[in-house]
């Protein structure tokens, strides 16, 4: 039997080779819309639910970045992304007026709560919610070992919601930072994760935590935790998206990220998110509010 010279061999393997890449290139590539989002909307499977809809569309693919809110705006200051979707207004409407958005656009909202044991040991069930923190920092001083808080410390929306309410209760953030409640081996803990991993570091240490419903509904079946606090204005939790600005940053896809802002406003994607989460949990995860600022 005649062998095949080596030379023979890399000449088939580059004619292979060159047959692959030119299949590759006379592939269509099909565009890609860089999305950095909060990992609330991606801890509840809403992204995922809307993701194919939104590419069968448009015919485009999304690619998306899931961090906390501080991230995803840094995303955008940079120019990394074409649109950011997140949940803190103050910073959104910087955002907008040092030029790095276009226009901050309302689309879903839910709310936030305190959840924590079931027996409560702070005794803050239906307080308000800056009444709420003011006791729980008062009995965590007292008994750390007792009343555990676990923080999203991770600059996301939830933690900036979480140091505003601390401002509502007459302490500051770095006074709770600072105080022998965060000293404590348990006591105050700032977990610096997504807001799914936080719930299950606050289950296994039995400790309250404040979380956006949408999630917690989507963990409950996996939490010994109960909702504690549950009404209050300053628990409202809106989700907006913002297309990223050409002018300040050029190269990205304005075009595009504006098409994800009609997308996510249009009634037949608002009938969508009223009606995500009732099959599996009987009631919505997050309501819809196309363009609008909800009220309490």
């Amino acid at each position: 039997m005649k062998k095949i010279s080596t030379r023979t061999k890399l000449i088939a393997l580059a004619i292979v080779a060159v047959a692959v890449i030119a299949i590759i290139m006379a592939v269509p590539r099909v565009p890609a819309l860089k999305i950095a989002t909060t990992s609330s909307l991606y801890d509840t499977g809403l992204w995922g639910h809307l993701e194919p809809v939104f590419e069968e569309q448009y015919g485009v693919r999304l690619q998306i970045f899931y961090a906390g809110t501080g991230i995803a705006l840094e995303y955008g200051k940079r120019g990394d992304v074409d649109a950011v979707v997140i949940h803190d207004r103050a910073r959104e409407e910087l955002f907008v007026a040092e030029g790095h958005g276009v226009e901050r656009v309302p689309f879903a909202y839910n709310y936030f709560l305190i959840i924590g044991p079931e027996d409560d040991p702070a005794g803050i069930r239906g307080l308000k919610p800056e009444d709420a923190f003011r006791k729980l920092m008062e009995g965590g001083t007292q008994e750390p070992e007792r009343i555990i808080f676990v923080s999203r410390g991770d600059d996301s929306g939830t933690h900036a919601r979480e140091k505003a309410i601390w401002d509502a209760a007459g302490l500051t953030y770095s006074e709770v930072q600072e105080s022998s409640w965060s000293q404590a081996r348990d006591g105050y803990v700032e977990a610096a994760r997504g807001m799914g991993p936080t719930l299950l570091m606050a289950n296994e240490k039995g400790a309250y935590t404040l979380t956006d419903n949408g999630t917690f509904l989507a963990y409950e079946g996996n939490l010994d935790l109960a909702p504690i606090v549950d009404t209050g204005a300053v628990l409202l939790n809106v989700y907006s998206v913002i297309a990223v600005n050409p002018a300040r940053h050029p190269g990205t896809d304005v075009e595009t990220a504006g098409h994800l802002v009609a997308f996510l406003t249009s009634p037949e994607v608002q009938d969508l998110i009223a009606s995500y989460g009732v099959a599996d949990y009987g009631v919505s995860l997050f309501f819809p509010c196309a363009g609008a600022e909800p009220e309490e």
